[in-house]
Formats: structure tokens, sequence, C-alpha cells
């Protein structure tokens, strides 16, 4: 759901990518149809050569963008600690 965070205009989809380290090009089209699915995002094609995609919040997805904000803040300002838990369990599960 983190995809949204950077959602504050009509963006396309390979901006959306390079604003989200690390994700494939799988996972965030997954997420991105999962999305527009639940009505939280709507998806546009753009009359281009080649064809563009361009995506939105909805109203529905709008009324979440503060919840998100903090939840996407929260993860930014704990990712050290997270990915130190991550480490620690993972040498755990390795051992």
């Amino acid at each position: 759901m983190m995809v949204m965070a950077p959602l504050e205009r009509p963006t396309r989809f390979n901006e959306l990518k390079r604003g989200l380290e690390g994700i494939t090009q799988r996972v965030l089209t997954q997420t991105l149809r999962r999305l527009e699915r639940n009505g939280m995002i709507q998806r546009r094609v753009l009359p281009t050569s080649p064809v563009g995609v361009e995506y939105s919040l909805t109203p529905l997805g709008e009324s979440l963008r503060k919840q998100f904000g903090l939840l996407y803040d929260w993860t930014v300002e704990h990712s050290g600690e997270i990915q130190n838990c991550q480490r620690a369990h993972d040498t755990r599960i390795d051992a």
C-alpha cells in the first residue's frame, strides 16, 4: 500500500517505479491492479505513442492520504530498526 504515498498527482508507471526503491515491475503491477480493484486508485491510458498509463488516487484513496502519510513517515523513521530486527530474525532462522 506504500505505492499510494507518492501519488500526490497523476503519475506514470515508470515514475512510480523510480520513486519506490527496490520494488520490481511485477510487484508494482500487481499492487496497482489490487489498489485499482479496491477503488483506491484509477488507471488512465494516455493517447501517446507508445501508449502510456498514469495512476491517480480516487476520492476513496484520497480519504486515506493522511493515514498513509503517517504510516509512510513512521516506516522511514524506523527503517534502520526494522532492518536490524529482520537481520536478527534471519540469523536465528538460519542458525
